[in-house]
């Protein structure tokens, strides 16, 4: 079950970085990236509160339960971990192409499983090796396609940026495992709701502070900010995104390594829009890195059944 939801995630995750990339293009990051984060926390906020208040019984997949300050301190870690995350991936994602982007995401899963094998101590069967294996030599590829459009990823201070958003992405993959894990396997055995309901609030907080601060006394000096309706589905595939996840990983028997790799199988569905939405190049060379990426995916979802 964890990993179909794993592919749901990636999924919708393909499409939230689609919409993304429409909003950016020619606009303000900043206050795009506040409004994501202001209507994520608009969707959880009534949640919240009628939790609170009684009217989402407890035990219902909908209950936020109210967590003790302790447990508030792990949840804003999360959500710096998180909000850095996104600063870094947003610039990139404004100034890069989307096959680009989707080729350099997707080496969070080998991150991941690095991570994974050194604190949570997971091991992969023969199928799912070889499914990193083919995952890492397809994104060599990806790297080989990206100097044909002239974008030098030693030299280009965005490819760096999307480097360090996807190291923390996937230290907040890790991270997770920690929050939500069952105690008796080391985790902190935290309700999935109420860590991304309070997430999202605390994210919200935290980017209206640099939005006040950074953006809004510059903005007449900055990039005009251009309202768009695709920045609201950003908002909602990425709640829908994170809400499967989070499902996924409460199962005792999911694998960080495993569900953050298939995730990475957004770049399915963010390739196939920038063909068709943005006319991006060298289609047909990416098409072979493509084809490495689904059979690495094959082999995880093989190795995990």
């Amino acid at each position: 079950m964890w990993i179909t939801l794993a592919f749901l995630s990636a999924a919708l995750l393909g499409f939230y970085d689609t919409f993304k990339k429409h909003s950016l293009r020619d606009n303000a990051v900043i206050p795009i990236l506040f409004l994501n984060t202001l209507f994520c926390a608009l969707i959880f906020t009534p949640v919240i509160v009628m939790s609170a208040t009684g009217h989402i019984a407890d035990g219902s997949m909908w209950h936020v339960p109210a967590p003790e300050w302790h447990t508030h301190r792990y949840i804003i870690i999360k959500s710096l971990i998180v909000l850095s995350s996104w600063v870094l991936g947003y610039y990139a994602m404004k100034q890069l192409p989307l096959t680009i982007v989707g080729s350099i995401n997707a080496t969070r899963p080998v991150m991941t499983l690095v991570g994974a094998s050194l604190i949570f101590g997971e091991d992969l069967n023969a199928w799912q090796s070889a499914g990193v294996l083919i995952a890492v030599v397809s994104l060599r590829f990806m790297s080989r396609s990206g100097r044909r459009e002239g974008i030098s990823f030693a030299h280009n201070r965005w490819i760096y940026c999307l480097v360090g958003a996807a190291l923390l992405g996937a230290a907040s993959a890790l991270y997770d495992k920690y929050l939500m894990g069952p105690v008796d396997t080391g985790g902190l055995g935290l309700n999935k709701m109420a860590v991304q309901g309070w997430y999202n609030v605390y994210q919200c907080v935290l980017m209206g502070i640099v939005l006040a601060v950074i953006w809004w006394p510059k903005r007449r000096a900055s990039t005009r900010f251009e309202w768009r309706w695709s920045i609201v589905f950003i908002s909602l595939f990425l709640t829908a995104a994170d809400f499967v996840y989070f499902y996924a990983l409460t199962d005792p028997d999911a694998k960080i390594a495993v569900v953050s790799m298939v995730r990475r199988g957004s770049v399915v569905v963010s390739f196939m829009c920038g063909a068709l939405m943005f006319r991006e190049k060298n289609l047909r060379s990416k098409t072979v890195d493509l084809a490495l990426v689904l059979a690495g995916l094959a082999c995880l979802w093989i190795g995990s059944h």
